[in-house]
């Protein structure tokens, strides 16, 4: 066979290929008739309503030099470590608002950070391709900094983003800009598994964020520079079990719904959308029109314990609270008193819902506490 014929059968595969998918796309949106928002007003749901006095700002966290880039919560609830472009972490009391540690990274450029499950130790990650961690209860070295208790060494690109495994502080997940998503042995520093990279399922560009299911921990979903979400499953092999698409920008963010059944997704397009896990359907899609003709990327969000509220962070310094059932804004952080005054980068909640932090390039973290509503949500 020549090489010509090769090509033409090629093209021709290729062809038939697109022309499947397109069919199978068109398929999934007969099926899918509905999404969560119309299904919920047809059955007389009403919206939650959320005042200014509602969610306040109750601590704003001063003590970085540089732009906030991520941050997470313990699960006792009352410490928050946040990585910083000043090449620092810091731990916090959220209650008190003293910094309880100070840690000097050895690559001031940082891009994420995580509390491992028992709140005893750090990750983070960065520019340097490598994920670093540290124990809380180490001695400090001579120079009064904090040593690295292990250094996580393999990715061939940016660390994005990591994840301590629920319940397991011994493994943890890290994104990368090489493509791939690793589970890491922290007790031995090696690898355990890789997923994507060579595998056709994987991602073809930077991944950016990971999430793991705490309902099932061998269950991750990861976003990318792609435009699409991969769901894994780390007993199944590397080879991604589903691929979600949707989007029209980079997956700047992913997080699993509270129930492990769904996930949330947030995007350069200025979308975020609620993924169904067993159907790969798209559920919902949370668009805010805006005036002007700038669309303010998603960079961060959370959902409340119940799911009914997801929150959102924007480029433009906006903090959407949205109703996840109705598909409505019901308040907008940015718009309340002493809000952020650049783009929010990250933000989590507290492991009981009873707060919320955010983390802006303004280089200061805020902590908005809830008022009547706490049971809503």
């Amino acid at each position: 066979m020549s090489v010509e014929e090769l090509k033409e059968q090629h093209v021709a595969a290729t062809a038939n290929v697109d022309a499947l998918r397109e069919r199978l796309k068109q398929t999934r949106l007969h099926l899918l008739d509905t999404d969560v928002a119309r299904h919920a007003k047809s059955h007389g749901r009403t919206s939650i309503s959320l005042g200014p006095t509602d969610l306040v700002c109750c601590r704003t966290l001063q003590g970085h030099a540089g732009k906030v880039y991520s941050l997470d919560w313990t699960p006792e609830k009352n410490r928050i470590v946040s990585a910083s472009q000043d090449g620092r972490l810091i731990v916090w009391n959220a209650l008190t608002s003293q910094k309880t540690h100070a840690i000097k990274l050895p690559c001031a450029w940082v891009m994420t950070c995580a509390f491992s499950p028992n709140g005893q130790s750090v990750a983070c990650g960065g520019l340097d391709n490598l994920c670093s961690t540290f124990n809380l209860n180490s001695s400090v070295d001579k120079d009064g900094n904090l040593p690295i208790s292990k250094l996580l060494s393999g990715h061939k690109g940016y660390v994005s983003s990591c994840q301590y495994v629920p319940n397991e502080d011994a493994h943890l997940i890290t994104s990368s800009g090489d493509q791939t998503c690793v589970l890491w042995d922290v007790t031995t520093g090696q690898r355990v598994s890789v997923f994507g990279g060579e595998f056709p399922s994987g991602h073809t560009a930077d991944v950016l964020s990971v999430s793991i299911n705490a309902s099932d921990p061998s269950i991750f979903v990861s976003g990318s520079c792609d435009t699409t979400a991969r769901l894994w499953d780390s007993r199944k092999g590397t080879r991604a079990v589903r691929t979600y698409h949707g989007h029209k920008g980079d997956v700047n963010t992913v997080k699993f719904f509270p129930d492990g059944q769904r996930f949330g997704t947030g995007s350069d397009d200025g979308t975020c959308r609620l993924f169904d896990v067993r159907t790969g359907h798209e559920l919902q899609v949370y668009h805010q029109q805006h005036n002007d003709d700038s669309i303010p990327a998603v960079t961060s969000i959370a959902f409340s314990i119940s799911g009914r509220l997801l929150f959102v962070g924007y480029s433009n310094g906006d903090c959407y609270v949205w109703d996840t059932l109705l598909a409505k804004v019901v308040l907008n952080l940015g718009s309340l008193q002493n809000s952020h005054n650049g783009r929010i980068s990250c933000l989590g909640l507290s492991a009981d819902g009873s707060a919320l932090c955010t983390g802006s390039w303004d280089r200061d973290l805020k902590i908005w506490a809830f008022g009547g509503h706490r049971r809503a949500i």
